[in-house]
């Protein structure tokens, strides 16, 4: 129910954003529902390659991108690790009373 109320709020905040794409919606419907099975923890610790199967994004550039992106426009805090065995940090930041 957290994650729908969080993603309801996120569809209020795109509404007039006209930067933002399908994969942009596809790669925050995949954020929550990794913060949904992960027991609503924020930030989110995974590599790329967890998001991006999830996400159904087959091209790294594609994922940086798109995470990039939703990083600049304030829908999330990306921190990324730069490291292969080090997970990258991932906060939602308009999420419903967490």
């Amino acid at each position: 129910m957290r994650a729908l109320l969080a993603l309801s709020d996120f569809f209020q905040a795109i509404d007039n954003d006209q930067r933002i794409t399908m994969r942009h919606i596809g790669l925050y419907a995949a954020l929550l529902y990794i913060w949904e099975t992960d027991g609503f923890k924020n930030p989110i610790c995974l590599f790329s390659k967890e998001i991006m199967a999830v996400a159904k994004i087959f091209a790294s550039a594609s994922y940086h991108r798109y995470i990039k992106q939703l990083d600049e426009y304030g829908y999330i805090r990306y921190e990324p690790s730069f490291k292969k065995n080090q997970a990258s940090k991932i906060y939602l930041l308009a999420l419903v009373s967490t």
